[in-house]
């Protein structure tokens, strides 16, 4: 993007922006006309880590169950560790308060769902539901990840061992072949990939098969067992043999892992929807994932390279019944590890490329604003040519930001709303550690300069 073609852009950017003051939740009623009857908000971020992100998409989260009847918020999380906390906001389980029910997300990078942000959220929604009688117009919140396999084993034979010993016997009998694994399930997709271990694959699609063509005989085994409780042993069990492909699949090509994965947390979604379903009426679901998971691949590099994900494929399915949309920032701080398994830093963001859509929001001069992009226009049409976007996952490492986390990408096509918010900071793990609370140092550590 040249200097001559830069000014007219930032000029037609700033005249559709709606600016956006910080806590004032009615600046987002166009998002909500957007909204309008929609049963899908996708609600991005561009990092695992930001503060402002989180905060912004709770509180139109809020807005959407308030003012729109959404009754379930879906996110880029493990399934089993979701379910606890579904558990405790709609008055179930044995959590006592909020920070409790976060207890499950031991697994890296932890801070994506045991920050101060996600805890103020989910006490809110325990909050909310209380005061409802009807338990179908209480808000759940689920986990659409596949990372669980260990976990979702486990709960698929506790499920069992409560209804059915004989058929929990016959689990743990399938389940055996991960035990020469050690439970290491990346050490189970390399050697398989390698050929040196045995696939398990039949046995976890044995199990799924078993338990998803007997769901009604079990669900009268015990009168007791909720219909909530043998969705979510199904749901297990439908993990574990899409996991099993992922990571079988994983060391072999990037792009078959990475569509496994999306199209699992598109099938859970779909999955949830069926499930529910109230009176023939089909729920309102919020999704929080990252813009890379939210924003239509066919948009931007991935779809180039044969990549799909979530985004692309409800839009597919559902066209205007969901509405996309996407989170910027142009610099400030974020919690990310500098490699996989590392502790969560809070590390400096660096101001955006040129060239980049960040850069050219940071030009426009308003500090937080909206960009409404489905309706063709002047603006849907300028935002359609190519431009450098940026995305931070879990692991940041600005000394090689251009080609770790730039891609280009046609923005009025990826998205059909963008949120920019020119300065962010990292979002507050609830564990802090002294790593975090020192931060990075500034790049021009000593001199100053």
């Amino acid at each position: 993007m040249n200097a001559i073609a830069e000014l007219p852009l930032k000029n037609l950017v700033k005249d559709s922006a709606h600016p956006l003051r910080e806590g004032e939740i009615s600046d987002y009623d166009p998002l909500l006309d957007l909204v309008g009857d929609a049963h899908f908000v996708l609600l991005g971020e561009a990092s695992h880590g930001t503060h402002e992100f989180y905060r912004e998409r709770a509180q139109i989260t809020k807005r959407l169950i308030r003012e729109k009847g959404f009754t379930a918020v879906a996110v880029e999380a493990d399934f089993p560790d979701a379910n606890r906390v579904n558990r405790f906001v709609r008055g179930m389980g044995n959590d006592v308060d909020a920070i409790d029910c976060l207890g499950g997300f031991k697994r890296f990078p932890a801070w994506m769902w045991r920050n101060a942000d996600v805890l103020d959220f989910i006490g809110w929604l325990r909050e909310h539901n209380d005061h409802l009688r009807d338990d179908s117009s209480k808000t759940g919140f689920y986990g659409l990840d596949l990372y669980s396999m260990n976990s979702s084993i486990e709960a698929v034979l506790s499920y069992l061992d409560k209804i059915d010993p004989e058929a929990a016997r016959r689990a743990r009998e399938r389940y055996a072949c991960f035990d020469c694994f050690g439970g290491d399930t990346q050490k189970y997709g390399y050697e398989t990939a390698l050929g040196h271990g045995y696939s398990c694959e039949d046995a976890v699609v044995s199990q799924f098969v078993e338990i998803y063509s007997r769901s009604a005989e079990l669900a009268k085994l015990d009168g007791r067992v909720a219909a909530d409780d043998f969705f979510v042993a199904e749901q297990n069990a439908r993990l574990v043999k899409n996991a099993e492909q992922y990571y079988r699949t994983m060391y072999r090509s990037n792009v078959s892992s990475w569509n496994l994965r999306d199209s699992h947390m598109m099938e859970t979604l779909l999955e949830l929807g069926n499930h529910l379903t109230h009176k023939g009426k089909p729920p309102k679901m919020v999704v929080w994932e990252h813009n890379s998971h939210l924003g239509d691949a066919r948009a931007t590099r991935m779809g180039q390279k044969g990549e799909w994900n979530v985004g692309q494929l409800i839009r597919q399915k559902f066209e205007n019944e969901a509405v996309l949309v996407g989170f910027t920032t142009h610099h400030g701080t974020v919690t990310a590890s500098s490699d996989w398994g590392g502790q969560a830093e809070r590390k400096h963001v660096r101001p955006a490329l040129h060239g980049s859509y960040e850069a050219l929001f940071h030009q426009v001069g308003l500090k937080r604003f909206l960009l409404l992009l489905r309706e063709e226009g002047r603006l849907k049409s300028a935002l359609r040519q190519p431009l450098l976007e940026r995305a931070i996952g879990v692991i940041y490492r600005p000394e090689s930001e251009r080609l770790s986390h730039y891609f280009h990408a046609m923005l009025s096509e990826q998205f059909d709303a963008v949120i920019h918010i020119d300065e962010t900071r990292a979002v507050e793990p609830l564990e802090r550690t002294s790593t975090w609370d020192i931060g990075e140092a500034p790049e021009t550590f000593p001199s100053g300069i």
